[in-house]
């Protein structure tokens, strides 16, 4: 299932959020297009960390592969992204 995001209110612009998450001087993330933020809308998670079997990890992944969406690959890449711009900027 596909989630409309919902428009916020904030005190700047998307292409304010956007300037601020480019990076001047790294030439590789400097060759990506341009993303727009348009909406951003907050969700509460819980985050767990978990044992399981191998066998059981496995079974989750294949179930995950089969529900996960084009914006759940899109959200982990940004994620990763951004987590490794600000680790290697250290």
């Amino acid at each position: 299932m596909k989630k409309t995001p919902t428009p916020t209110t904030s005190n700047h612009t998307s292409d304010e959020a956007n300037a601020s998450l480019a990076p001047a001087s790294t030439a590789a993330l400097n060759d990506l297009p341009l993303i727009r933020i348009v909406s951003e809308e907050e969700e509460m998670h819980v985050k767990m960390e978990l044992e399981m079997e191998d066998s059981t990890h496995d079974m989750l992944v294949k179930w995950g592969k089969k529900v996960a969406s084009d914006e759940d690959y899109i959200n982990i890449a940004i994620k990763d992204g951004l987590k490794h711009y600000i680790t290697s900027d250290k």
